[in-house]
C-alpha cells in the first residue's frame, strides 16, 4: 500500500486500525490454547472495525461463497456480507449482533443462510463478540469465527424428513393406507377433549364389511385385501378434510366426524353405504357394508365406541347393508 498519498490524519487512522487489529490478534493468540475450533467447516476468524466499517477475514469465508479475494473491494464493508443474508434470517442475525454491541448479551451467536456467488444458499454458524469499547462504552472492534454448516444442515433436514416418514408409517395401516388402530384411537381421544372444551358436536361411525369371511374363504386373502383397500378408498373419497378414517381392526373401520350431529353422521354413513353397494369389484363380487353411528355425550372413550358398536350390531341383526344410529 502506498502510504505517501495519505494525509497525516489518514495515516493516524490507519495506525489506530492496525493497533486495534494487532491487540485482538495478540489476545486471541494468548487464549488459543483454551479454544477448540476443530469443527468441520471452520472458515476461520473475522475482525470488524466498527468505526471504520471494515471487515478483515480468512479468505476461506468468501471462497466458501464462490468468490476469490480478487472479486472483493480492497476494503470490505460489513454490508458486503449482511446484504447477502437470506430475507428470513436477516433480522434475527442483525438483532443478535445489535444486542451484543449494546452489551445486552456476552456474545453474538447465530445461524443464517447467506447467498453464494452462483445464487445458492449456504448455511453459516457465526459466533463473536465486541472486544473493544471506548470510554463511553460504544463498540469499537469485534472479532469472531464462522463455520460452514451447510452439509450438517442438509443431513439434519434429511434426518428430520426420515423421522417424519417414520412417524407417518407408525400411524398408518400398511394395507389400506389409512390410520391404524392406535392412531385413530389417539385422534378420537383428542377430538373428544376438544368437543368437551368447545361444546361442539362430535360423532363417529363404525363400519363393517358384510360377509367378509366368506369372501376371504372363497376368493382368497389377496382378493380380500383388495376389497379392504377399495372400501377404505371409497369411504375416504366421501368424507371432508376435517374427518378422519382409520382401520379399527380386521374388516372394521372407524370414522370420526367432528362438528357433526348424530343426524348428519347418519346421512354421511348412508351415503357411504350406498357408494360401496354400487361400486364395481372384481369378478362381479357384490360388497356391502353395515354401519353404526353414535354422538358424543360426555361418555368415556370405550363407552362412546361401544355405543357405535351396538348400533353396528343392530344393523347386522336387521339384515346387513344398513346404517343404524
Amino acid at each position: 500500500m502506498d502510504y505517501e498519498k495519505y494525509s497525516r490524519n489518514q495515516l493516524i487512522e490507519i495506525i489506530e486500525e492496525l493497533k486495534l487489529l494487532n491487540e485482538a490478534l495478540l489476545e486471541e493468540k494468548e487464549n488459543e490454547d483454551r479454544l477448540d475450533f476443530a469443527w468441520t467447516g471452520n472458515l476461520g476468524h473475522w475482525y470488524y472495525n466498527i468505526r471504520a466499517n471494515k471487515v478483515v477475514f480468512n479468505p476461506l469465508k468468501v471462497e466458501a461463497l464462490g468468490y476469490s479475494m480478487e472479486d472483493l473491494p480492497e476494503e470490505v464493508p460489513y454490508q458486503f456480507f449482511t446484504e447477502r443474508l437470506h430475507p428470513e434470517d436477516y433480522e434475527p442475525t442483525m438483532d443478535a449482533m445489535r444486542k451484543n454491541m449494546m452489551g445486552l448479551t456476552p456474545v453474538y451467536e447465530c445461524e443464517y443462510r447467506i447467498q453464494a456467488k452462483d445464487g445458492s444458499w449456504k448455511w453459516f454458524y457465526d459466533r463473536g463478540q465486541v472486544t473493544k469499547r471506548d470510554l463511553q462504552g460504544k463498540p469499537l472492534f469485534a472479532a469472531g469465527i464462522v463455520f460452514d454448516i451447510t452439509e450438517r444442515k442438509a443431513k439434519l433436514e434429511e434426518l428430520e424428513m426420515e423421522n417424519r416418514m417414520l412417524t407417518v408409517e407408525s400411524m398408518t395401516d400398511a394395507l389400506t393406507g389409512i390410520r391404524n388402530r392406535g392412531a385413530i384411537m389417539d385422534e378420537l381421544k383428542s377430538r373428544m377433549e376438544k368437543s368437551a372444551i368447545y361444546k361442539s358436536p362430535l360423532s363417529i361411525v363404525m363400519f363393517d364389511i358384510d360377509h367378509f369371511k366368506p369372501i376371504n374363504d372363497t376368493k382368497g386373502h389377496v382378493f380380500g385385501d383388495l376389497v379392504l383397500k377399495q372400501v377404505a378408498k371409497i369411504i375416504n373419497e366421501e368424507i371432508r378434510g376435517l374427518d378422519t378414517l382409520g382401520r379399527y381392526g380386521g374388516e372394521e373401520f372407524l370414522l370420526i366426524l367432528p362438528n357433526t350431529s348424530r343426524k348428519s353422521a347418519l346421512q354421511v354413513a348412508e351415503r357411504i353405504r350406498r357408494k360401496v353397494a354400487e361400486a364395481a369389484f372384481p369378478d362381479d363380487v357384490r360388497v356391502t357394508i353395515s354401519g353404526g353411528a353414535a354422538e358424543y355425550k360426555g361418555m368415556e372413550l370405550l363407552d362412546f365406541i361401544d355405543k357405535a358398536d351396538q348400533n353396528l350390531y343392530a344393523s347386522k341383526q336387521n339384515g346387513r347393508n344398513k346404517v343404524t344410529g
